[in-house]
């Protein structure tokens, strides 16, 4: 994932404003996989996050003088991409998502941590397997919206708890439930099934989800 570059941006959005339209490819260039990602598991539907993501891009051009620097461009974008997951979902009637959010994203209270073991660390060398990939997203991919969407966000496309927070208008302490959550899931989907790949020589900074951002 490209880091944000604030500098970058700024320039680039002045000189847009200005009427160098042509640069605004370069400018949401950075910000294209994370809407596409963050879309295609609201919507669960490849051609529809596409066409989604395109009318996320066109949106974020003309309100582009809206743009105020409070928060990170990312960010800014990436609430556009979800009102616009959210509002196609609203539309036909199709939204999906889990009402837990009152019952159960108390961001205080008693929880047990789960221990995260070994699936988090599968070597290289057997994530290169077709077989283990097609384990891996669907075990993302069968998360709850809630949760999954706090996995992409944090866990493959690495933003921090902030702008996670802000991407998906909800609060840091939220996103840190969830994503607690989340990984107990994939430990109780996962680790039976990566049991025979553990411990066959690990390297360092490697993971399951470094493999899956590739």
């Amino acid at each position: 994932m490209t880091a944000p570059n604030p500098d970058f941006e700024a320039d680039h959005i002045r000189r847009i404003l200005a009427g160098e339209r042509q640069l605004f490819h370069s400018l949401i260039q950075p910000c294209e996989r994370s809407i596409y990602f963050l879309l295609l598991s609201l919507l669960r539907n490849e051609a529809e996050a596409e066409d989604a993501a395109q009318e996320t891009a066109i949106k974020v051009y003309l309100n582009l003088k809206n743009f105020r620097g409070d928060s990170q461009f990312r960010t800014w974008v990436l609430s556009i991409a979800r009102n616009e997951g959210l509002g196609r979902l609203r539309k036909t009637a199709s939204r999906r998502e889990d009402s837990l959010d009152a019952e159960m994203d108390e961001e205080t209270g008693d929880y047990t941590p789960a221990r995260l073991t070994s699936w988090r660390e599968v070597p290289l060398e057997a994530l290169q397997r077709q077989e283990l990939g097609g384990i891996l997203r669907r075990a993302v991919d069968g998360l709850p919206a809630i949760y999954r969407n706090v996995v992409l966000l944090r866990d493959i496309e690495e933003m921090d708890v902030r702008e996670t927070a802000a991407a998906l208008g909800i609060t840091a302490g939220s996103v840190k439930v969830r994503l607690h959550r989340a990984r107990a899931m994939l430990q109780r989907e996962l680790a039976p099934k990566l049991e025979g790949f553990a411990g066959k020589g690990k390297e360092k900074g490697k993971g399951v989800f470094g493999w899956l951002k590739s």
